[in-house]
């Protein structure tokens, strides 16, 4: 697929990954004015009305709008996070594939997969192979029902939409409210006020035992777009790193590069999440070439020098 005369829909275009996309989208040849990122108050893509006025005279829909959160937010509103993700992205590929859309990419979760798949790293084939950790199984299974979807359309109407799956996202543009936030920004925040107060010690959720694989926001862009330009396949394909971290090397990599030389306790009544998440990218790179470009430690020194400078603001 060509972007330069492409009418494109980037839906959740404004926020943490899309405002990168977008820019990815121009560097690939998409002009500026052929792009519609409609914001959520413009444009509530829980209605069906409104998700076929957003689909209207594209040629190319890339759906990154989610409702979405970290652990406590996911145990907090599961019945929201299922309905919500699920029926926007419902709507939009089959009001998509109503006015003859030439291709959607959905972008999915690496929560789809099971809690304990059959192989580690993940492996896009092992998807249906049991239920997701369940903290996140609502947020989880509510994008993997889309793949079922983009699959059914496929074999039914020859609709061309592809499904991938990044891992942990990262960077700077975060979100880093508490109330909300993945692990990185979450603990970014805990260590850089702790410094700011003069804190003695830092309580972070869990044993620390599960690891994590992380993609700096920016190489998920890339990898996306790289997607939507030569991907055309019904198969799922990941999006990863090929780098594992525990959480408690994690903490005391963000407690060392914000400065913090306190203690750390864990609190172990709070829950771990899924024990381990790590993903083949065997695919993306046999498929279109894509391999993550960013330094973890680089990455995420970006991010707090990012977040301290937003908050000294």
């Amino acid at each position: 697929m060509r972007f330069t005369n492409s009418k494109i829909l980037l839906t959740g275009g404004h926020g943490f990954l899309g405002q990168k996309v977008y820019q990815e989208l121009l560097k690939n040849g998409a002009k500026a004015k052929n792009i519609s990122r409609p914001g959520s108050k413009e444009l509530d893509l829980r209605l069906p009305a409104n998700c076929a006025k957003a689909v209207k005279g594209k040629d190319l829909v890339i759906h990154l709008a989610a409702n979405v959160g970290g652990i406590g937010y996911n145990r907090e509103h599961p019945g929201r996070l299922f309905y919500e993700n699920a029926i926007m992205g419902i709507q939009l590929i089959e009001e998509a594939r109503k006015v003859g859309v030439k291709k959607f990419v959905q972008v999915g979760t690496v929560c789809a997969y099971p809690k304990f798949p059959p192989h580690i790293p993940f492996k896009e084939d092992d998807i249906w192979m049991g239920y997701p950790e369940e903290t996140n199984a609502p947020y989880g299974l509510a994008k993997k029902m889309l793949l079922a979807q983009l699959q059914a359309y496929r074999q039914e109407y020859g609709f061309n939409g592809i499904y991938v799956l990044p891992t942990n996202l990262y960077g700077p543009g975060d979100n880093f409210n508490p109330n909300s936030s993945h692990v990185i920004p979450a603990l970014i925040k805990k260590f850089v006020d702790a410094v700011k107060h003069h804190q003695k010690q830092v309580t972070v959720w869990g044993t620390g035992k599960p690891s994590r694989e992380f993609l700096y926001v920016e190489d998920a862009a890339r990898g996306i777009v790289m997607a939507a330009l030569r991907y055309e396949k019904g198969e799922p394909v990941n999006l990863g790193s090929h780098f594992e971290i525990s959480i408690k090397n994690l903490a005391s990599l963000i407690a060392r590069l914000t400065g913090f030389k306190g203690k750390i306790v864990w609190d172990k009544t709070k829950p771990d999440g899924q024990p381990r998440r790590k993903l083949d990218v065997s695919r993306a790179k046999k498929e279109f070439g894509f391999a993550s470009k960013i330094n973890f430690k680089a990455g995420l020194k970006n991010t707090i020098d990012w977040y301290i400078k937003i908050i000294n603001n």
